[in-house]
């Protein structure tokens, strides 16, 4: 744990007290979002300490050229960046002539943040003494509207303490704006005309490259002491920017107050000619509401998902604030209206991964969206799979494969690969059957079987063509090996044999497989489209068995353990306790090679396998796994605690399970690995999610029924959680005592307790 000044609340994220040195880390922590746009939070006023930057519009990326020191043939053209898009943010605010500027007042007293997770708003309040002495309190309130995805909203009111005072407002919109991690210094925005009324102002700009339109608009309202205001504002244009300022007399205890609604219009759902159209009427639905009217649709939206979504633990205030944060960032970052976007690593956090696809969606973030939300959204992040299929062709012919052999990319905007490090890119090829497995998982959970037939096959079909073509026969082991790959554990590069890798290789064949027979069986045309369209062949689907069949994964008699990869015995097995707490996290302190040469594993690697096939191995099989593993893993992946949670959960040790939830739930805002500051881990946090709902409720699908084995930590009272299982909405409430189940459904559900059948019927309460 590096930091510790977020206050404990259970439905807020509280700042008391104004640290520079946190402004960048508090700009991660609060960030907003509406699956359509996001932004940090950033301060409107001037600020000239250090900051970070950034306002994100769902979709809109660049392909910044890449930078290597060795090209290889196959690496990618690009790598894409998620855009700093334009602000509209800023509200430039003087008092008596002088800027206000945190970085430069005598005294900033009261400093309050918060970011109200049941309500969906983010607030700051300070009491600030200017250089020339005039002291102000300021309040700020500012929401990215769910009801309206296109538009924001920001109240900012400042009320002079010790005496009258001329303040002016100045708001803007601006399109000059960079990226903190581009490659070459490129313009990655090209403004194209700005425009304005005597309160709306408009600026048309698309990106470089790849020609994503938008339209950034603002328009705003003032107050003194709650009455409107019509001042005539001071119009101000340059070649990228519009500002607005307006000026009043205030005396002193008066408090004069701006509402800015401001946000952005796309071509991703408007004619790219009619964008500033399109953002009046956006605009006059605004007005409409009112900055308070808005607020209430706010709060309505955001009741409306913690209704379905929320997780309430009694007894642990930090323990819950952190499960809500979780689920209040994966709200922020998608909410899968829109089967075009996906859920990046950073969401709208921050730059770092280039806000890309990876494939901690299928491993992590479905099931949290097929279990809180209509199985649509789930549906969707499989689609947007389904739709790059030809792009992961491509990827694979480049790469040498034939045959319609599909190769997902590790990174991607559009379907292409966009990630340019080579151990990446060309070897960590298991996120192929984080795709495939992603499909089961969906079947598995909704019983919606149609997806396999009409769009799903063909992907299993490309899938396993790769797994068959990226096995080699070793006359040695008489068996399929896999070379050169990395594995879920990035500490390790170009291995042989990694066991996760095989493992998920040889189940995508076997999948793929099953699938074709049962769509063969009882789809008869959708199998003739499918063969028609992929040409497979009876003697192609023998050789991939073949494979399957005689694949080899790496085995230890001596510890009774697969191995994560051929020689992995061969490394000094010095366990993480007995390393430097000053070496850690080790990626920060190490070179590279020392950390290659280590026995230390950055997360879940055969165990990720023991996870997704937990129902492969027995449970004295996880056991021995686990206790060999967990010792060398320094989990400096987000991705990490949350599957040993679950699986530590699963072994009755639950005091361990409880300090890995504890480490994923509170990961950013504890800033466990000491880099919050660059963003939020948005897809680990579905992760948690897995941690209370898999982990301590034990939920698992088993005999097409839904399964539990509940327990709870003693640190905890009692937690609930919701699932939408199939349509119906089931509760589970687990106390130290019992465990509740409530049926929202119309349909008798009868689900497994501890393997004991258990019916629950509708508004009758099932005590366990």
């Amino acid at each position: 744990m590096n930091q510790d000044y977020i206050k404990p609340d259970n439905w807020s994220i509280i700042e008391e007290g104004f640290e520079p040195e946190r402004v960048k880390s508090s700009e991660s922590l609060f960030s907003i979002g509406n699956g359509a746009m996001g932004q940090r939070a950033n301060f409107e006023e001037t600020y000239t300490g250090d900051t970070f930057q950034g306002s994100y519009i769902a979709g809109v990326y660049y392909p910044d050229k890449t930078r290597v020191g060795w090209w290889k043939n196959g690496y990618p053209e690009y790598f894409a960046k998620v855009l700093n898009a334009p602000s509209w943010i800023g509200i430039n605010v003087t008092v008596n002539g002088e800027a206000l500027d945190l970085h430069t007042c005598k005294q900033v007293e009261d400093f309050r943040r918060e970011l109200n997770m049941k309500e969906g708003w983010l607030s700051r309040s300070f009491v600030a003494t200017l250089p020339n002495d005039v002291q102000v309190k300021v309040e700020v309130l500012r929401f990215l509207s769910l009801e309206l995805d296109e538009v924001g909203a920001i109240k900012y009111a400042v009320t002079p303490l010790n005496a009258d005072a001329e303040i002016s407002f100045t708001p803007y919109i601006d399109s000059g704006i960079t990226n903190e991690d581009t490659n070459w210094d490129d313009q990655f925005w090209n403004t194209t005309k700005l425009t304005y009324t005597s309160n709306q102002a408009f600026i048309e700009a698309h990106t470089m490259k790849t020609n994503f339109h938008t339209c950034t608009f603002m328009q705003s309202q003032c107050f003194v002491d709650g009455k409107i205001s019509k001042i005539e504002p001071q119009i101000e244009q340059t070649a990228q920017k519009v500002s607005f300022e307006y000026t009043a007399e205030i005396q002193q205890n008066q408090t004069f107050t701006i509402h800015k609604f401001g946000g952005y219009t796309v071509d991703r759902n408007h004619d790219k000619d009619n964008l500033v159209s399109a953002a009046k009427n956006t605009l006059e639905k605004t007005l409409q509401l009112g900055f308070e009217g808005l607020l209430d649709t706010q709060k309505q939206a955001w009741a409306s998902i913690w209704d379905m979504a929320d997780i309430t633990i009694e007894g642990d205030v930090k323990a819950q604030q952190g499960i809500r944060f979780n689920i209040l960032q994966l709200n922020h970052t998608y909410l899968g209206k829109d089967a075009r976007l996906n859920i990046g690593p950073k969401g709208f956090t921050g730059e770092k991964y280039g806000g890309s696809t990876y494939w901690d969606t299928e491993a992590y973030c479905i099931p949290f969206y097929m279990a809180t939300k209509d199985q649509q959204v789930a549906r969707n992040l499989l689609e947007y799979r389904y739709h790059h299929l030809g792009k992961a062709i491509e990827n694979a012919e480049k790469l040498g494969f034939t045959n319609g052999a599909a190769l997902y990319p590790m990174v991607t905007m559009n379907g292409e690969e966009c990630h340019n490090e080579w151990e990446i890119t060309f070897e960590e090829i298991h996120r192929n059957g984080a795709i495939a497995f992603a499909i089961f998982n969906y079947y598995r959970f909704t019983g919606d079987y149609s997806y396999i037939p009409e769009k799903g096959l063909e992907v299993l079909i490309g899938i396993a063509r790769f797994w068959q073509q990226r096995a080699t026969f070793s006359t040695a082991k008489n068996k399929y090996v896999i070379l050169g790959v990395t594995g879920p554990n990035e500490y390790e590069n170009n291995v042989n044999n990694n066991f996760y890798t095989n493992y998920i290789a040889k189940w995508c064949v076997d999948y793929a497989i099953e699938n074709i027979n049962k769509v063969k069986a009882e789809y008869a045309s959708d199998f003739t489209r499918i063969m028609e369209k992929t040409n497979l062949s009876d003697a192609e689907i023998s050789q991939w068995q073949q494979v399957a069949d005689a694949m080899y994964f790496p085995y230890s008699d001596e510890h009774q353990v697969y191995l994560q990869q051929d020689g992995f015995l061969d490394k000094e097995l010095i366990t993480v306790d007995k390393l430097d707490a000053n070496q850690r996290p080790i990626n920060q302190y190490w070179s590279w090679d020392r950390i290659l040469r280590s026995p230390y594993i950055k997360q879940a690697d055969t165990l990720q396998g023991f996870y997704f096939f937990e129902d492969h191995f027995s449970t004295e099989e996880l056991q021995k796994h686990f206790d060999f593993y967990e010792p060398f893993t320094v989990h400096e992946s987000s991705l990490s605690p949350c599957v040993h949670s679950i699986q530590a959960a699963k072994l009755g040790r639950m005091e361990q399970a409880y300090t890995f939830y504890l480490r994923t739930s509170r990961l950013d805002l504890d800033d466990y690995n000491k880099e919050v500051h660059e963003g939020l881990h948005i897809t680990s946090m579905a992760g948690t999610w897995m941690s209370i709902v898999e982990g301590f409720g034990g939920m698992r699908v088993k005999n097409d029924m839904l399964s539990f084995e509940p327990q709870i930590p003693k640190q905890w009272q009692a937690f609930s959680f919701k699932v939408n299982f199939r349509n119906q909405i089931l509760k589970v409430n687990v106390s130290q005592k019992e465990t509740n189940f409530e049926l929202e459904g119309t349909t008798d559900l009868t689900i497994l307790v501890n393997g004991t059948p258990i019916t629950v019927t509708r508004n009758n309460l099932v005590k366990v």
